[in-house]
């Protein structure tokens, strides 16, 4: 028999419930089980989740896409592994414990004990990995977390050293000399992967107009305009357009003139500046000029490196813009990516300005030790005092937008550095181009994926085209130890591919490293031989994070026969997995990212793809559609969102949500999803439960010789239903089957269940009618809750469990369509009904009349033939009319008339159903059973109507008194 249901559930508690009665129930096991034996698989490959922090909101819309499809494919049968990922190492773990230890420095870090540090980095990510895997069962995700993968493990690292072998072994790594950007808070290159569009930020310095007077040119001098003054120093070159026009401008009474872009004048200087001569800018290219730091040691040593080229003028047409500044654009190669490649074009000398927390090199004078980017006064107040107006022309704020670390927030620099990179070959186009280069490779990789949404293809396809090789060093403590043993004294470098290989190669230290994790410092201590015969040691870098990510299509897939990872040494196990069926991640970050690396790592090792299908989402963000920071106090946690909200209402926001677009997350939009679609299903549940009580109705296999016409309907709704949600789930498409279930719910609840609930209750004869639409709406609700079940797992379960008496929804198979269910006719029929019924409550409340007055007719016009008399008295019942009037015309959408005549008869009935009104509310307000006889004391009551007041109030009398009153 069912249990009775709350009609006001406090859905949290119920959800922490549930969660009890799973764990007691040993309910995972059975599921993860549910399909061991299975021959056609499903294989999902899970994006890891950093585990450096508790879960935000933000996380949780990605899980819940993957407990969604593996839900979904358990329900229909696939084998599948269930495995979670955790991404344990890199720069985000290491800053968050020098918050812990008050480190503000890599030194500190060092004086600490690398040892400790990293150790301390570990076990903060297994913390954390264990707050998310509570907070994600709270979620309601299923997974085998006792087999989840962890990328600080041996194998992860051990599958890159081999990825990077074969990077090796084609020609693909190397060690390169280049400026790049710095965060000198972490000491450390930022690689172009990791500087996303979200890591720029509206931020104003000090700009600096400043002059350069020009050799042999008496009285004359560029202006050139810079938002970096630190980088002043490191000034050799000045680059112009060859192609804009430069005007010489000289102020009424004075000697001197500036040179600049001469349709910019408007914008630098005054009405009092007068234009004395124009060149074209190719005319300007060797000019040289004076500096002001010209008498510094790093900058005397970087003229005598190429006295020709050194503070001379080159030419350069996409560097140089007419948008702003002066058109001139200052030149500083070791401390700008463009600038070096256009150094190393043009043969200019390098000045390297800062060290890695940048602060001035020791040959800048004063300005040695002091840092760059703290005190950009130390430049501005240097020109300042320099012979009047011989090198300052104007200081000026300027906001732009400014890359900062994507980790510690800090604004970055640019420093000439040696780093490790795999090149990823020329770009279409450019000289030595060829189909096979790594970045073409992978585009074709790339192609044979089906990317949601579909911009997601060209947008990887864009950044493989415009990428430049990928830098994979960083200059850190805790991740990957790259496996590169680089000679000093020969300059060769030595691969290490695996564990054994470094066992087999190790001249000294093994015994001190083994036992062991490969990490630093004590993978540091194994030494190899060079060719040379000199004893090398392992260059002091780590990996970039994305390469521990990219690579678990290989390292996570453990055979259970052996115990060992698959790939490469018996790819039997391996092959039954790859590729993956489908990925999803948040898309805006990880086209650079997670996206690429999979790819990248795949198309070396197989040259194929790593998944079929990858289902990208968007961001989330506050109601107000901002970013969600904790700064601001708009940022929502997890755990406090699933307390207050309940997990199946967030689950239901972002299954129901475009995954192109960003989603706007809060209190109030729950709030409004729980009242329009939880507590809706639940309604039409309790609505069930209780008249099924009431009436004593329990599920017969027997079936009525005719079955009504409503339960036909439906029935159809709920086949076309299930066939929607299925077709959307196979291809990917959770926001089409949400909405499918949400639009079925209302017409669930507003149109079946409303125009039945007469049909049920001690007040209805009608036996048959009422055993169809018990069985019919039976049908419905547990079809539905396996329906639900992938998206809402606690509600599903709640009301599953109730109706059947069953273990668990999630041991069910996947709801079958019956054939020939569907009924199109009767649909379109229905859809007519209800399209004349909104046009009749139209109609009545222009004409002010409620539906409670009963009026004779109305007058259809429409374009269809009669319909059958069950469609007619639906109606008629439902706008509360006599007759229905049918007009076969030749109109484009259906008329609906009223006859608005109330005649006495009308009226009294009308008067009855007001009272009935009346009566149930006072039923309500005096909490009375929904099968409780009461007696009604009222002071009148139309005579005819006497026994339809009584049937639908259940009143055994009605009493004349003053005043309307109920009693037992």
């Amino acid at each position: 028999m069912f249990k009775p249901v709350d009609p006001k559930p406090d859905f949290p508690k119920l959800e922490r419930k549930i969660l009890e009665s799973w764990s007691q129930s040993g309910l995972v096991k059975k599921y993860l089980q549910k399909n061991k034996t299975a021959k056609k698989k499903f294989s999902f490959f899970d994006g890891p989740i950093t585990a450096n922090n508790p879960m935000g909101v933000h996380h949780a819309w990605g899980r819940t896409y993957k407990d969604l499809w593996q839900r979904f494919k358990n329900m229909q049968g696939f084998q599948q592994r269930f495995q979670n990922g955790f991404d344990n190492q890199g720069l985000w773990v290491e800053v968050e414990v020098e918050k812990e230890l008050g480190f503000k420095s890599k030194k500190e870090i060092e004086n600490y004990g690398i040892d400790k540090f990293v150790n301390q980095c570990r076990e903060r990510t297994l913390k954390y990995a264990q707050v998310q895997t509570e907070q994600s069962k709270r979620l309601g995700y299923f997974m085998d977390w006792n087999n989840s993968y962890y990328t600080l493990s041996d194998e992860n690292n051990y599958m890159i050293w081999h990825f990077l072998k074969k990077c090796h072994q084609k020609g693909w790594l190397y060690k390169g000399r280049d400026s790049v950007p710095w965060c000198p808070r972490c000491g450390t290159a930022i690689s172009q992967h990791e500087i996303l569009t979200e890591e720029y930020q509206e931020l104003t310095h000090d700009s600096v107009f400043f002059k350069l007077p020009i050799k042999g040119k008496k009285d004359k001098a560029f202006l050139v305009w810079t938002t970096t003054p630190w980088t002043i120093p490191a000034n050799v070159a000045l680059a112009v357009n060859p192609g804009f026009i430069y005007g010489e401008f000289k102020k009424e009474g004075s000697t001197e003139s500036l040179i600049f872009l001469k349709d910019l004048k408007p914008q630098v200087l005054d009405q009092s500046w007068q234009l004395v001569k124009e060149y074209q800018g190719e005319e300007l290219k060797g000019w040289q000029y004076q500096g002001p730091f010209d008498g510094l040691p790093r900058v005397k040593e970087a003229q005598k490196e190429n006295h020709r080229t050194f503070h001379s003028v080159v030419l350069d047409k996409d560097l140089v813009t007419a948008t702003e500044g002066t058109g001139i654009v200052h030149i500083a190669p070791g401390a700008g990516q463009e600038d070096y490649q256009l150094g190393k074009r043009e043969n200019l000398p390098i000045i390297a300005a800062i060290d890695e927390g940048a602060n001035y090199l020791e040959g800048f004078g004063e300005l040695s030790g002091q840092n760059a980017k703290e005190k950009p006064e130390l430049i501005l107040d240097d020109l300042k005092k320099r012979e009047k107006g011989k090198f300052l022309f104007k200081i000026a704020s300027h906001t732009n937008r400014y890359p900062i670390c994507w980790r510690c927030k800090t604004e970055l620099v640019w420093r000439v550095v040696d780093e490790w990179y795999i090149e990823m070959g020329p770009k279409e186009g450019e000289k030595d181009w060829h189909k096979d280069v790594l970045r073409e490779r992978m585009a074709r990789v790339a192609k044979k994926i089906r990317w949601i949404p579909g911009f997601g293809l060209e947008r990887e396809l864009d950044w493989l085209r415009n990428m430049d090789d990928w830098l994979i060093s960083k200059k850190r403590y805790w991740g990957l130890a790259l496996p590169i043993w680089e000679c000093q004294k020969c300059g060769q470098f030595k691969i290490v591919g695996s564990k054994e290989e470094l066992k087999k190669e190790a001249v000294s230290g093994w015994n001190k490293f083994e036992g062991h994790t490969p990490h630093r410092p004590w993978i540091d201590e194994v030494k190899v031989k060079c060719e040379c015969g000199e004893e090398v040691s392992r260059i002091k870098d780590v990996g970039n994070p994305w390469l521990d990510a990219g690579i678990i299509s290989f390292s996570t897939l453990v055979d259970p026969k052996t115990g060992k990872v698959s790939y490469p040494v018996d790819k039997k196990y391996w092959q039954e997995w790859f590729p993956a069926d489908f990925v999803t991640e948040c898309f805006p970050g990880q086209f650079k990212n997670w996206f690429y690396s999979l790819i990248a790592m795949s198309t070396v090792l197989e040259d194929k793809a790593p998944f079929k299908n990858l289902l990208g989402h968007a961001l989330v963000r506050d109601e107000k559609g901002e970013e969600m920071h904790k700064s601001k106090g708009n940022a929502i946690g997890f755990d406090d969102a699933a307390e207050k909200m309940g997990v199946d209402v967030m689950r239901w926001m972002y299954v129901r949500q475009n995954p192109e677009h960003n989603l706007n997350f809060g209190y109030h939009l729950a709030d409004e999803i729980r009242r329009q679609f939880h507590l809706m299903f639940w309604n039409i549940y309790n609505f069930f439960i209780t008249y099924a009580l009431i009436d004593g109705w329990q599920l017969r296999k027997n079936k009525t010789a005719k079955t009504p016409v409503l339960d036909r309907w439906i029935l159809s709704r709920l086949s076309r239903l299930i066939e929607i949600v299925t077709e959307s789930l196979s291809d990917y498409r959770p926001c089409n089957a949400a909405q499918a279930i949400e639009s079925f719910v209302n017409e669930l609840s507003t149109w079946y269940v409303r125009r039945s609930r007469s049909r049920v209750g001690v007040s209805a004869n009608d036996q048959k009618d009422k055993e169809s639409f018990y069985s019919t709406l039976y049908q419905v609700l547990v079809n539905l809750t396996k329906l639900l079940a992938p998206f809402n797992p606690f509600i599903a379960e709640e009301i599953f469990k109730n109706l059947t008496g069953k273990e668990s929804v999630h041991l069910e198979d996947w709801p079958q369509m019956e054939t020939g269910k569907i009924d199109e006719s009767l649909e379109e029929k229905m859809a007519l009904v209800r399209k004349i019924c909104e046009l009749g409550h139209a109609a009545r409340k222009e004409a002010k009349i409620k539906v409670r007055q009963p009026l004779s007719s109305a007058r259809c016009k429409v374009q269809s033939a009669k319909l059958e008399e069950e469609l007619l008295q639906l109606i008629k019942d439902e706008l509360n009319i006599k007759e229905v009037i049918w007009q076969k015309k030749d109109v484009k959408e259906p008329e609906v008339k009223l006859d608005t005549k109330i005649t006495p008869e009308l009226k009294a009935e009308g008067e009855a159903r007001e009272l009935v009104r009346q009566i149930q509310d006072l039923r309500k307000k005096k909490n009375c059973r929904l099968d409780e006889r009461i007696t009604v004391s009222l002071p009148s009551w139309p005579k005819e109507f006497e026994n339809y007041i009584k049937k639908q109030t259940l009143a055994k009398k009605l009493v004349k008194a003053k005043q309307l009153k109920i009693s037992s």
